[in-house]
């Protein structure tokens, strides 16, 4: 693919010369943005299955707050995203995203000697210090290259590796530990960061337009920072996406103790069981990104996330007719329906969210990656928290969030739900 970089001006600027693509194809250009969406997302809970050996490790009294090393990793990653895009768009992707990765490398080794449980939650606030680069540039390198219904297909490919890593990264962890002690996981961690530099450093050209570049200030961001905020549409789908964000943190932060210690007992089946659920968003990020470009990102995603509530409120009363424990099956069944639907929503509200930004495309990834991932993470903190043994805080959560965000949507779009455009 030869395609040249058509950057989106600023209103009243002319648009930039256009100049040749000499990066990587189509098909390798989306592989490397995955690898960074990836390696931002293994992260989140690839230790998951390693909680038992670390609670006895370093003699966490409560389960409970095992959680927390989901929790501190997400917000070190949601924190320190306010901070990449501006500077990205002063310096350039290349080298924010290669000193975002030293400091992802500097957490896990760090992780990796840890001699308490604090210890071990400082360098997981420091890994996701790191791995924030990779989720902002990752979005922000795929808004320099490219816009409307195109950019939402390819975000749809890239953010189903940010949505289905977390849920098979406990296969993975699971995996690693079965070779030893519960630091190999970390060892998986260290392998997808080097393949990335080496891959990235090698075959991505940097894909900020030079007339682009900002001045790194106080002033300048401080202005990207109030266009963004007063773009109703960028603000209305960040948060929407922040609460969609907060049904997935729940459930993966709770996972473990429903599949595993706390309800189920699945024990070694824990990994299939998240996987299954996985499969589900799969398929359905691989129909958004068919059929995106056809229907509108806007009636897709207005769609599903409908569907989302209505299921959701039949996953309340499931729980609530089983006293929050339904039978395996059915509750497998019911929360991959809701992973399904959920995965029409979330890469096209991403997507959307930033199409009116595309001159300060670094800056405005920065700044709603912050908020949708701090809201997530503390919406996902509380439901993983009430945690009592049953599956009801999951459904209460996935219910409340999820009508919450379809009607800050329909404040988005002023009560007109359904209706595409040009470009959305």
């Amino acid at each position: 693919m030869t395609a040249p970089i058509r950057p989106n001006p600023p209103d009243g600027q002319a648009i930039p010369r256009e100049r040749p693509w000499t990066g990587p194809g189509f098909v390798e250009f989306v592989a490397i943005i995955a690898l960074m969406m990836a390696v931002t997302a293994i992260s989140i809970d690839n230790l998951l299955p390693a909680f038992p050996a670390i609670q006895d490790r370093f003699g966490v009294s409560d389960p409970n707050h095992l959680q927390w090393l989901i929790y501190v990793y997400m917000i070190g990653f949601g924190a320190a995203q306010i901070v990449y895009g501006p500077v990205s768009d002063a310096l350039g992707r290349r080298r924010v995203l290669l000193g975002t990765l030293a400091v992802y490398v500097a957490g896990t080794l760090l992780a990796m000697v840890a001699p308490s449980f604090g210890w071990l939650l400082a360098a997981r606030v420091i890994q996701g210090l790191g791995a924030a680069g990779g989720r902002v540039l990752s979005t922000a390198i795929v808004r320099d290259r490219f816009a409307g219904r195109e950019m939402a297909s390819v975000m749809s490919f890239t953010m189903m590796v940010f949505l289905i890593v977390p849920m098979i990264a406990p296969a993975i962890g699971g995996a690693m530990l079965a070779l030893g002690s519960w630091t190999y996981v970390f060892v998986s961690m260290l392998g997808l960061a080097g393949l990335l530099a080496v891959w990235f450093t090698a075959r991505m050209p940097e894909t900020l337009h030079p007339e682009y570049r900002r001045p790194l200030s106080f002033a300048s961001t401080w202005d990207a920072l109030r266009t963004t905020l007063r773009c109703r549409v960028a603000i209305g789908y960040a948060t929407a996406l922040g609460l969609l964000t907060g049904c997935i943190m729940g459930y993966v932060g709770s996972a473990q103790q429903v599949f595993d210690t706390g309800l189920y007992h699945l024990g070694e089946l824990f990994p299939l069981a998240f996987g299954l659920v996985a499969g589900a968003m799969g398929a359905a990020t691989l129909v958004n990104a068919r059929v995106v470009r056809r229907l509108g990102m806007r009636a897709l995603s207005h769609a599903g996330l409908t569907a989302f509530v209505a299921v959701a409120l039949g996953q309340v009363a499931i729980g609530l007719s089983y006293r929050g424990h339904p039978p395996l099956v059915l509750f497998l069944a019911v929360l991959a329906a809701n992973q399904f639907l959920i995965s029409f929503a979330m890469p096209n509200f991403n997507a959307l969210a930033l199409q009116p930004l595309g001159a300060i495309a670094g800056t405005a990834s920065s700044f709603l990656g912050f908020y949708t991932t701090i809201l997530g993470a503390l919406c996902g903190f509380v439901i993983g928290q009430c945690f009592d043994g049953t599956t009801l805080p999951i459904a209460f959560g996935y219910a409340g969030l999820g009508a919450a965000a379809l009607l800050v949507v329909a404040w988005t779009e002023r009560g007109k739900l359904f209706r595409g455009g040009v470009s959305g």
